[in-house]
């Protein structure tokens, strides 16, 4: 039986007989990405009693009917347990928390964006990096409450990581 290269996803071939088993394995396949949801961060073991339709993210060191299948996607169906092999860069969302998971070097991440540049309205508000802003320091005028406050700010933007 050939599959897609990408999501093992069966592929009909002439004349193949029960032609209709094959192109439901892969609308169960197809069922799973069509924007994937998962119920939860990645576990090592199955749930005890998953909903049909439900999608979880195996785990490391998996046990049970999840056994050898670490880092895929569980997605339990009618016909059991099916399982897609994450790709660099799937993407999924944990249904609980609306948090973002990427598989990215062989893990899952949680929550982590990779961005060049966040517009909000048109307006970018975010880019790379910029260099660091020293403290201010030294005058002949000591305005305390003015050099707190851009202290502060100062330090706020190194929390966040948009200067160092």
């Amino acid at each position: 039986m050939e599959h897609t290269a990408r999501f093992q996803i069966p592929l009909l071939a002439p004349g193949q007989s029960q032609k209709e088993f094959f192109h439901n394995e892969a609308l169960e396949r197809i069922a799973c990405l069509i924007c994937p949801v998962v119920e939860d961060i990645p576990q090592a073991a199955p749930p005890a009693d998953p909903a049909i339709g439900a999608c979880y993210l195996v785990g490391a060191d998996a046990s049970g009917d999840w056994s050898g299948n670490d880092g895929s996607i569980a997605c339990f169906t009618a016909g059991g347990w099916r399982f897609i092999e994450a790709v660099e860069g799937l993407s999924v969302t944990v249904r609980a928390t609306c948090e973002p998971l990427q598989w990215c070097a062989g893990v899952w991440e949680l929550g982590i964006a990779r961005f060049q540049e966040v517009r909000i309205g048109g307006q970018t508000v975010l880019r790379e990096r910029q260099p660091a802003i020293p403290n201010p320091a030294g005058g002949t005028i000591v305005d305390s409450e003015c050099r707190a406050a851009l202290t502060a700010v100062l330090n706020a933007l190194r929390t966040h990581g948009m200067i160092s």
